[in-house]
C-alpha cells in the first residue's frame, strides 16, 4: 500500500531540523534520486529502521520552529517511511508539542498541588491582571505564558519553565517564580544562573545517596572520581556479573518507582534470557506531581547514575542502554549529557569500558509531557516511536520490552544505591532500614513545610520525625493532612505522624511511600481544590486506551465538582457512593497503574479526612 503523504513542501529551516537528526535524505523512499527505471527505489528497511528516532525529530522541529506544522511532519514522514496518520497520532498525544502555530517564546507555569500550596493561584492572577490571559500576550505576539501541570520542581515552588524556539533554542527554570519574573522572562528569555540545590542535609556524614551532592562539580569527571567515583564500577568488573548479581540479590533491594519489585530477581531474570540483544532502561520521567528526587541527582551528580547504569548493563548483559528523562528539566538534560559524553571520552562508556573488554554505551531520550510514559511499556513504546500507551501483561520486559527483547527498567533512586551494594556487599546494605525494606530511601518533602527538599533517611523513620527533619509545618500552623505517594497515593491525617515510613508499614495502613512524595498541608489549605486538581490531572493524563480509566477518570472529576458546587446528583451520600464505584472500576479493569491508582487519594481524602462530611451533614 502507498502512503498518502502530506503534499505542502516544509520550510528550508523545518527540513534543516530534520535533517540536523536524520542526516540528508540518502535514497528515493526519503525523497533521494530513484533508480534506473524511474521507479525502483532502494532504502526502505534502512528509513522503518529510523522509526525511534520520530521523539527526537520532532523535539528538534519544535525547538527550532516552535511548533509542528503539517508541511514538517509530512517531511518526517516521509523521512521515516511512517503514515501520517501514525505521526499526527504520536505528535498529538504528548502536551509539549504544539501542533498549531504558537509563539515562539513560551513560559509554562505551574499550577499543580505542590504549587498551589506555594502561591501558584495568585502568580496566575497576577499574570492575568498584568501580562494578559493564558495564551496570549497583546503587547508583541512574540512570547505567551500557559498554566502548566506539575514541572517537577515543587521544592522551589511555584515553578515556571521557559522555553525559547529559534537557531539557539534555550530553555530553563524559574523557581521559585514570581509575576515579575515571568514577566521579564517573557519579555527576553535570559536564564538566569542554576540555583544550587535544596538538600537541607547536605554535609552529614550519613548520607549515602545523597553524600556527593554539594561537594562535586557536576560537570567535572574528575572530581567525580576524587570522591570515589568509578571505584564501584571497578570493583563490579572484578567480581563478574554473576557476583554483581549474587550482591544485589542478598541485598534485598526493592525498585524505588512505586512498584517495589525485588531488583536482583529482575536482573537475573534478563540475564539469563538466551534472547539477545538486551537492553537497560533508565526510567527518568518521573512526572508524578510532588516528585522531584530523580531530577536533583541527575542535575548535581549525573555520572552516579551513568556509572550505575553500566555497572547493571555490565551484570545483566546489555550493550546498549536508555535513559529516559522527563522533557521539563532542561538542566538535568544538559548536565546528563555532559556527564555521558564525557564519561565515552575517557573510555568509562563505549567499546572497551575501562580497557576491560566490556562493550556498553547509553543514549539519551525526552520525553514530551505525558505522564503515562512513566509506565514502563507505555515508555518503550515512546522510544520506539509510538503513542506512549501501555502494552498489556504478559509478556514482562523481562522476556519482551524495549523493541521486542529482553529490557531491565529501573529509575534512578534505585539503579544508584547499586553502587553502594558493590562496594560493601549486599549483606551489610541488607542491615540497613527494616527487615524487608533495606536501605535509605529519597524522600520530597514539599507544601507547608519550613524547609522544603530533598531528605534521604533510613526505612523505618516515622512520617513525623521527616516533617520535624523539614523544620515542621511552615508558620507554626497546625496539619491539616499530608500526601503520601504523590498524585497516585493516599491523604492521611494528623493522627498518622508514627507511621513508619516502609513498606511493609504503609501497605498495612492502606497507604503507600509511591515516588518518595511527602507533601503537607496546613490548617489554611483548602483540599478541595487540591482533589479537584488530582482529578483534572488524571483526567488529562489518561492515555485513552482503555475505556475504565478513559470514562472512569472523567466520570471522577465530574462527581467531584457537583460535590465542590454543593449540588449533589441525589444526596452526597449518593454521589460518595458513585465516586467509590468509579474508583472500584478504574481498580479492577484499567489496563495500568494510572487507572488503577487514580482514585487512591480522591478515596483516601473522603475515607479518612472526611473532606465531604460537612455537606453530608
Amino acid at each position: 500500500m502507498d502512503l498518502k503523504l502530506l503534499d505542502s513542501p516544509p520550510t528550508t529551516a523545518e527540513r534543516d531540523a530534520v535533517d540536523g537528526v536524520l542526516g540528508p535524505p540518502a535514497s528515493a523512499w526519503v525523497g533521494g534520486e530513484r533508480g534506473a527505471d524511474g521507479h525502483a527505489a532502494l532504502g526502505g528497511h534502512a528509513a522503518r529502521a529510523q522509526r525511534h528516532l520520530l521523539l527526537p525529530v520532532l523535539h528538534e522541529v519544535q525547538g527550532r520552529i516552535g511548533w509542528i506544522s503539517p508541511a514538517a511532519l509530512g517531511y518526517v514522514c516521509r523521512r521515516l517511511t511512517i503514515p501520517p496518520a501514525e505521526a499526527y497520532g504520536v505528535a498529538s498525544f504528548y502536551a509539549l508539542f504544539a501542533l498549531e502555530p504558537r509563539a515562539p517564546l513560551v513560559t509554562h507555569v505551574c499550577t499543580d498541588i505542590a504549587c498551589m500550596c506555594r502561591g501558584s493561584s495568585e502568580l496566575v492572577a497576577e499574570l492575568e491582571r498584568t501580562v494578559g490571559p493564558a495564551g496570549e500576550h497583546p503587547g508583541n505576539g512574540r512570547s505567551i505564558w500557559l498554566e502548566s501541570p506539575c514541572l517537577g520542581m515543587c521544592e522551589r515552588a511555584p515553578a515556571a519553565l521557559v522555553t525559547r524556539a529559534g537557531d539557539e533554542a534555550h530553555e530553563h527554570e524559574i523557581a521559585p517564580a514570581s509575576a515579575s519574573d515571568v514577566a521579564a522572562a517573557l519579555a527576553s528569555a535570559d536564564a538566569p544562573s542554576p540555583p544550587p540545590p535544596l538538600v537541607p542535609q547536605a554535609g552529614d556524614p550519613s548520607l549515602r545517596l545523597l553524600r556527593r551532592i554539594g561537594r562535586v562539580d557536576p560537570g567535572s569527571l574528575d572530581s567525580y572520581r576524587a570522591a570515589g567515583g568509578y571505584a564501584a564500577l571497578r570493583a563490579a568488573i572484578d567480581m563478574g556479573p554473576a557476583g554483581v548479581i549474587r550482591e544485589v540479590t542478598d541485598s534485598r533491594l526493592l525498585g524505588r518507582g512505586g512498584a517495589a519489585f525485588p531488583t536482583g530477581r529482575k536482573w537475573d531474570a534478563v540475564a539469563r534470557n538466551p534472547v539477545r540483544p538486551h537492553y537497560l532502561v533508565c526510567n527518568a520521567d518521573e512526572s508524578e506531581p510532588g516528585t522531584f528526587k530523580d531530577r536533583v541527582v541527575i542535575e548535581h551528580d549525573p555520572f552516579a547514575l551513568v556509572e550505575a547504569m553500566t555497572i547493571a548493563g555490565f551484570a545483566t548483559g546489555c550493550e546498549r542502554a536508555f535513559v529516559y528523562l522527563r522533557g521539563e528539566y532542561p538542566l538535568a538534560w544538559e548536565r546528563l549529557s555532559t556527564a555521558i559524553t564525557g564519561a565515552r571520552a575517557r573510555g568509562f562508556l563505549g567499546d572497551d569500558v575501562m580497557g576491560a573488554g566490556v562493550r556498553f554505551d547509553i543514549e539519551l531520550r525526552k520525553g514530551a509531557g505525558a505522564y503515562i510514559c512513566g509506565e514502563e511499556t507505555a515508555l518503550f513504546n515512546s522510544i520506539e516511536g509510538y503513542r506512549g500507551e501501555p502494552r498489556s501483561k504478559p509478556p514482562f520486559p523481562v522476556d519482551s520490552g524495549l523493541f521486542s527483547k529482553p529490557t531491565v527498567v529501573n529509575n534512578v533512586e534505585s539503579l544508584i544505591n547499586v553502587l553502594d551494594i558493590v562496594l560493601e556487599g549486599g549483606a551489610a546494605f541488607a542491615r540497613i532500614g527494616t527487615e524487608q525494606s533495606t536501605g535509605t530511601r529519597l524522600f520530597c518533602l514539599s507544601g507547608c513545610v519550613e524547609r522544603p527538599g530533598l531528605y534521604e533517611a533510613p526505612f523505618g523513620v516515622k512520617l513525623g520525625e521527616l516533617l520535624e527533619m523539614a523544620g515542621g509545618v511552615a508558620g507554626g500552623r497546625q496539619l491539616k493532612a499530608v500526601l503520601l505517594g504523590g498524585a497516585a497515593g493516599a491523604f492521611v491525617g494528623p493522627d498518622k505522624l508514627d507511621l513508619e515510613l516502609s513498606f511493609e508499614a504503609t501497605r498495612e495502613v492502606g497507604t503507600t511511600l509511591g515516588s518518595g512524595v511527602i507533601m503537607a498541608f496546613d490548617e489554611t489549605v483548602d483540599l478541595v481544590p487540591v482533589l479537584l486538581r488530582i482529578a483534572a490531572f488524571f483526567r488529562d493524563e489518561s492515555c485513552g486506551q482503555c475505556v475504565p480509566c478513559r470514562v472512569g477518570t472523567v466520570r471522577q472529576q465530574e462527581a467531584l465538582l457537583r460535590l465542590a458546587s454543593e449540588r449533589p446528583r441525589g444526596t452526597v451520600a449518593d454521589e460518595l457512593a458513585l465516586l467509590d464505584e468509579i474508583g472500584q472500576a478504574m481498580r479492577d479493569a484499567s489496563i495500568c497503574g494510572l487507572g488503577q491508582t487514580a482514585a487512591n487519594a480522591i478515596d483516601s481524602a473522603v475515607r479518612e479526612l472526611r473532606v465531604f462530611e460537612r455537606a453530608a451533614g
